[in-house]
């Protein structure tokens, strides 16, 4: 299921395309400004992004900057400016597409559609990081030209963490799509499967790779 964030300071315009949204079968998180948005896509993962531009705070086009700063997910501005340079300017920032307020529901749900299938036929097939190389669709794993065995669990991970390079994901975030259940605070099973990656990517090859962000989860960042 997709997840989308829509970053809105209008609580009724949120809300109804929060609804129809639902609706269409996306899974939903609303932020009612731009630094309460900013908070929630370091947190978690999205497939994409319903930015406002018109926020209080920190204005639409200064979250889309600073979101392009670390992710490239798919970002449609919501805008009452139809002027040229307006459209530009989002554009230019990093902004994959852009809807005028006000807004037919359906041109936005199409929009919606068109975007995520686009990011879904340009999806890497190969990940790289450092030494470290996921071909995601021969589902192969290999450090320093050496291949790696992976389990199904492993390699999800691993790819997990690597599409959302510079982004800290919770073991609660990590249990919710990879093993797909709500973390109820006992189960070690992402902690386990870290180890076992260590074990195999990073310990024969002298390779960090994957950091603990004590309390929280884990993260592949960028030295």
């Amino acid at each position: 299921m997709d997840r989308i964030l829509i970053i809105e300071d209008e609580e009724k315009i949120a809300r109804f395309i929060e609804l129809e949204l639902v609706h269409e079968g996306y899974e939903i998180e609303k932020a009612m400004d731009g630094r309460d948005g900013l908070e929630k896509i370091k947190t978690r993962p999205f497939d994409l992004i319903l930015l406002d531009v018109m926020l209080p705070g920190i204005n639409g086009i200064e979250v889309l900057r600073r979101v392009r700063q670390t992710s490239n997910v798919p970002i449609i501005l919501l805008t009452a400016r139809d002027s040229v340079i307006d459209k530009v300017t989002g554009l230019d920032a990093g902004a994959d597409d852009y809807v005028t307020k006000p807004f037919a529901i359906e041109e936005l749900l199409a929009r919606v559609r068109t975007t995520l299938r686009k990011k879904k036929s340009v999806r890497n097939t190969e990940l790289t990081f450092g030494k470290c190389q996921l071909n995601i669709t021969l589902r192969t794993c290999t450090v320093s030209g050496t291949d790696i065995e992976l389990t199904k669990k492993e390699f999800d991970l691993l790819q997990l963490l690597m599409e959302n390079k510079n982004h800290v994901l919770t073991r609660e975030v990590l249990l919710e799509k990879i093993w797909g259940y709500e973390f109820d605070g006992t189960t070690n099973a992402v902690d386990v499967y870290i180890r076992h990656l260590r074990q195999k990517i990073e310990e024969p090859f002298q390779l960090r790779l994957i950091t603990a962000v004590r309390g929280v989860g884990y993260v592949i960042k960028d030295e």
